[in-house]
């Protein structure tokens, strides 16, 4: 399993609006080929700031497929209004787990 990480700035004043964007967007994550869970974290430092984590059988799954469909395009429409920068992606696998 790999698991996507992307950082969001969002504008401020739109935080609210952000999780609700992306509560409606997660079904079309997990309606994704390879797409196992979604968690969104909120920073406590920097409270416009987020980190989208996705897990994906592979790295294709998310920068092939689901990049490709139309659930990308609709999580686009959903919560790219609120962001302030380009997302910050990378994909990591863990290397220890208990």
């Amino acid at each position: 399993m790999i698991t996507e990480i992307a950082q969001i700035e969002i504008h401020p004043g739109q935080e609210q609006d952000f999780e609700e964007a992306v509560a409606k967007a997660i079904p079309h994550f997990l309606a994704a080929e390879g797409c196992d869970r979604v968690d969104l974290h909120r920073s406590v430092e920097h409270t416009s700031r987020y980190r989208l984590m996705v897990r994906w059988e592979t790295v294709e799954h998310h920068t092939v497929t689901f990049r490709a469909s139309e659930g990308f395009a609709r999580w686009r429409a959903l919560a790219g209004p609120h962001f302030a920068a380009p997302p910050q992606v990378e994909h990591v696998y863990s290397v220890l787990a208990p």
